[in-house]
């Protein structure tokens, strides 16, 4: 089988990516082997949003355990898409790709067959058991209903719930603007492990802005803000 592999990094980040911290990259060995406790990170990058008109042409993955530590290299494949994809192209998206440097590299793409084969036979390295790892990303349904168009086993492989960072991020807009307006800086220029590598910083990010330190409150405590929240 022959497929193009874009990047496959030792750890996050790269002089085209921002770096994970050291204590953030875990060794798979010493980390959790249950496959429910880690996190598939997907980003597709797509010649529109259109299910009916639009193809896949960029796919890539990186796995977290619920840490946030990263438990694998991560794989990134361009995907060779039908011409009347990319002739449809609204003029918006030929620029983003075009300026990203991805419209370049689609005549080496692979096919959606090898690229599904490739990607799911790389998370299955790291998280060998089906339906028990959640999706994780940003708009994240967007890549998955592409996933369930073109790449019906990978997706079949991911639990159904999916971890969204956008919506934590909209919910810190409104409830915490000081942490959304001091979020870190975007520059992953609509490169799938790109854009991926920020997702997960951005939690990381999120997680130590707005969410209470670990252990949390104390279970009474809990309990009673559980009572006043009960429906029913």
């Amino acid at each position: 089988m022959a497929y193009t592999l874009v990047r496959q990094l030792p750890c996050v980040g790269g002089e085209d990516y921002p770096r994970a911290p050291v204590d953030m990259v875990a060794d798979v060995t010493s980390s959790t082997s249950n496959s429910s406790e880690r996190i598939v990170w997907i980003d597709c990058e797509m010649t529109g949003l259109s299910l009916e008109h639009d193809a896949l042409i960029e796919v890539a993955a990186l796995i977290t355990d619920y840490e946030l530590n990263q438990l694998d290299e991560g794989i990134d494949i361009v995907i060779r898409p039908p011409e009347a994809a990319l002739t449809q192209m609204n003029d918006f998206v030929r620029e983003m790709h075009t300026t990203s440097g991805l419209l370049d590299v689609l005549a080496e793409g692979t096919t959606l067959a090898e690229a599904e084969e490739a990607v799911l036979a790389h998370i299955r390295q790291v998280v060998p058991d089906a339906g028990k790892a959640p999706l994780g990303g940003n708009s994240v349904a967007t890549d998955r209903a592409f996933l369930v168009r073109d790449m019906p086993g990978l997706e079949a492989h991911l639990h159904y719930r999916m971890i969204d960072v956008s919506s934590i991020k909209e919910l810190s807009r409104r409830w915490y603007p000081r942490a959304y307006f001091a979020a870190p800086d975007k520059n992953g220029g609509h490169r799938a492990l790109a854009d991926i590598t920020e997702s997960i910083a951005e939690l990381r990010y999120y997680r130590e802005a707005v969410f209470r330190p670990q252990p949390g409150l104390e279970t009474a405590e809990l309990k009673e803000i559980a009572a006043r929240h009960q429906v029913g």
